[in-house]
């Protein structure tokens, strides 16, 4: 006799809870990557990786799908029924996008519609699924001509135009793909060549990188618990430009560091890395994600100590304590990760550029003072927009004479089979 929890998961429709997750997303605001660990837990491992390529999918290409919605319905559906909408987007981005025999995702998608209890509406979404099927080279061509191919909002668009006049359609390019998985390899256990070695030998391929000599990508994504010696540490996923704060930092051993705004602990881990010896302090407001700092601490063996604190009120939790190295990972738009997280697309608002560059430049004024005298602050950003970047240390720099930029600021930009947006500045207290 089956286990309840194993009759539960087997008694559900996996399409209805990836419209439920869109609606979530769209309709509520929430974040994609939360709804996705809540509805892991009531599927089958079989279906966790195709709930996530359905739900990341939608988003990612979510103004193509719409258009053909908009095509092939008289009426976009709302209100009360609004979650059967997003259903058939699903129903839409596996016949595009996926294997899935048309038939199969055809009716695994319209029997969503008794999971979301509108059993009248079957025969709707089984319409509009079949017309698609009938009409999709028309219909491609037409999205091609009078779409938003860009698959971006507007605004996005217009910033990044105006920021990267050249290589903007690059940038568009690269969002719109599937983010490569980087590894950092933990030099307390092997070099990148060494961990390599132990990636062939399980027939896992991998390429590394000239310029960051921890950094591993693997050519083709898998779980983590398929990477050799992953639960001892020897590796750790982090992005190839979330890799060069550490090395920006440059800590020492015996030197008293605070990495601030630090959740979930990849940075935090890599500076202990590169100097076990360290001090450091991990200071993150979202006491949940903190959890997540003290488990990949746990992971990797290391020591910090590891506090709940809001990067505006530092005097509340640094209890006089002053630093020789500092890394703000400041709060910011995420810009330079939508690739990693699509529906930032969806829930980033013009209006909140202005206010998230108000909330960095308060947080990194205020926590200034806490740097010793000739310490080295590193601000950065998972972010390519300058209002929030560049604009923020020529300000910085204008209106505190205690400081100077010891290298050029560094903007990197989304690639392919690259590295994230990410930006540096490297700053002394003189």
């Amino acid at each position: 006799m089956p286990s309840p929890i194993k009759a539960q998961q087997e008694n559900y429709n996996l399409r209805a809870f990836c419209a439920q997750i869109i609606f979530d997303v769209l309709e509520k605001g929430n974040s994609l990557s939360p709804l996705l660990a809540h509805y892991s837990n009531k599927v089958n491992d079989k279906d966790r990786a195709l709930m996530q390529e359905i739900s990341f999918g939608v988003m990612r290409v979510l103004p193509e799908l719409e258009f053909y919605a908009q095509k092939l319905m008289d009426k976009i559906f709302t209100g009360k029924n609004r979650s059967i909408h997003y259903l058939i987007l699903v129903g839409l981005y596996q016949l595009i996008y996926t294997r899935i025999p048309p038939h199969a995702a055809a009716s695994e998608t319209v029997n969503g519609v008794i999971s979301l209890k509108k059993p009248l509406l079957k025969g709707v979404v089984n319409g509009v699924l079949r017309s698609f099927l009938r009409q999709q080279d028309e219909l491609k061509n037409q999205f091609i001509l009078h779409g938003n191919t860009s698959l971006h909002p507007s605004w996005f668009l217009k910033r990044i135009q105006l920021a990267y006049s050249e290589n903007w359609p690059e940038i568009i390019n690269a969002n719109n793909q599937r983010p490569p998985m980087w590894l950092r390899v933990n030099s307390q256990h092997y070099n990148a060549m060494q961990y390599q070695q132990l990636l062939n030998d399980c027939d896992i391929e991998s390429t590394n990188d000239e310029q960051v000599k921890s950094a591993l990508r693997l050519l083709s994504p898998l779980p983590v618990n398929k990477l050799p010696q992953f639960e001892l540490g020897a590796a750790t996923v982090q992005d190839l430009s979330a890799q060069h704060a550490a090395y920006l930092l440059a800590p020492q051993n015996g030197e008293t560091i605070l990495d601030l705004c630090a959740a979930p602990g990849g940075k935090t881990t890599h500076i202990l890395e590169l100097a076990p010896q360290a001090k450091v302090l991990a200071v993150d407001i979202d006491s949940e994600r903190v959890k997540r700092i003290k488990q990949n601490l746990e992971r990797l063996k290391l020591q910090a100590e590891v506090k709940v604190g809001d990067g505006l009120t530092p005097e509340k939790w640094c209890d006089g304590q002053k630093f020789d190295r500092i890394l703000l990972d400041a709060p910011c738009s995420a810009t330079g990760v939508i690739r990693r997280h699509p529906d930032i697309k969806w829930l980033r608002r013009d209006s909140d550029i202005a206010e998230l560059a108000k909330l960095q430049y308060q947080i990194l004024t205020n926590i200034w003072p806490y740097l010793k005298p000739n310490g080295i602050l590193v601000y950065a950003t998972c972010s390519i927009l300058p209002d929030e970047n560049s604009q923020q240390i020529l300000r910085f720099l204008a209106e505190h004479h205690d400081a100077k930029q010891v290298e050029p600021v560094q903007q990197y930009l989304p690639t392919e089979h690259g590295g994230d947006g990410f930006f540096y500045a490297k700053l002394q207290k003189l």
